[in-house]
């Protein structure tokens, strides 16, 4: 991957805060939490409310979490296995429930993604989440975990890699494996994080300001019409996805269109697409740039494509739920978190 693209990490905040930037009287400043940044000898809780995933896949990630100082719980549901799930959904749901209700931990990162948040989400009590936040960490199909903290929670959280993305050997990672997991830990300490990425012709210039939001796209479009889906305007979007064929992303982005998710956003990030090839007697003719533009044309809020986030190993943690400000300009594109 040649685009250009780094992280700088400035400032340390350690307590819970509020968002800033907007008025006085708007919900968000009364009611949005930023869980409090970690320090030394915190404790980061391991769960796995989706996919399988064995104890043996976890000890690289767990190791790594011990150097940077912090203590290291890992959940009932490691090493469990119902099927292609991490235990039964009633194992998965306690698990999730008692590290969210513990008060000895200040973050949770679930183990891998796959599938089954969804199977849970409503049997969840977030009321003593609410009384003792934390972060809680991965992406995937833990973006139903972001969309339904984000809308029903009022709380940050941080999309990022899991257990399952961290290198068997420190030693031997790449570069970029390296500097995506450390930029985990650059989010959970408090640094303000800057992403760049470099000029990509489709991009669609300007700047917006607001909550950053976002995840997965077919999950997103899952929760269109639940509880857990999120209200979208005045904030920065970015999706990405994995293994859909192009014509399902461009049936997912009419979702989005049509449910008014793509209305009065401040600015729209798009992220790592890995599509499958289509049949070359039914091609769908359209790129994944000229898809997304499509849906876009009515609005006038900066674009930019082919950001460091998604099922690839440039997959930056980024802050969700806390203002952003997005340039998009002739040089390449911006991404800074306010907090």
């Amino acid at each position: 991957m040649d685009r250009k693209k780094f992280l700088s990490v400035t400032g340390l905040l350690t307590a819970a805060t509020s968002i800033e930037g907007f008025a006085p009287g708007d919900k968000a400043l009364n009611k949005f939490i930023v869980p409090p940044y970690l320090k030394p000898g915190d404790t980061i809780g391991i769960t796995s409310p989706a996919g399988y995933i064995s104890l043996e896949a976890i000890q690289p990630a767990k190791l790594l979490m011990e150097q940077w100082g912090f203590k290291v719980q890992v959940g009932e549901t490691i090493g469990k296995r119902s099927y292609t799930f991490g235990g039964t959904d009633a194992e998965r749901k306690a698990d999730l429930q008692a590290m969210m209700d513990d008060p000895s931990l200040s973050a949770i990162m679930c183990a891998r993604g796959g599938y089954g948040l969804v199977r849970i989400i409503d049997d969840l009590d977030f009321s003593r989440l609410r009384k003792n936040p934390k972060w809680i960490i991965g992406f995937s199909d833990v973006t139903i975990l972001h969309s339904h903290l984000h809308q029903f929670v009022d709380m940050a959280s941080l999309h990022s890699k899991m257990c399952n993305s961290f290198p068997d050997v420190w030693a031997l990672a790449e570069p970029i494996q390296v500097e995506t997991i450390n930029s985990i830990h650059a989010a959970l300490t408090g640094s303000k994080m800057k992403y760049e990425a470099s000029y990509i012709k489709y991009n669609r210039m300007g700047t917006g300001r607001g909550m950053l939001i976002g995840g997965n796209l077919s999950i997103l479009e899952t929760l269109s019409g639940t509880a857990s889906a999120m209200d979208t305007r005045g904030k920065i979007l970015f999706l990405e996805d994995t293994g859909e064929y192009l014509y399902s992303i461009d049936r997912m982005l009419w979702n989005l269109k049509r449910s008014g998710m793509l209305s009065g956003l401040e600015g729209m990030i798009i992220g790592n697409f890995k599509t499958k090839a289509d049949d070359p007697e039914e091609a769908f003719g359209k790129t994944i740039y000229e898809i997304v533009l499509e849906k876009v044309q009515d609005y006038g809020f900066p674009v930019c494509f082919d950001f460091p986030v998604g099922h690839q190993r440039s997959n930056f943690a980024l802050k969700c739920g806390v203002m952003h400000e997005l340039r998009v300009f002739s040089a390449g594109t911006q991404l800074l978190a306010l907090a």
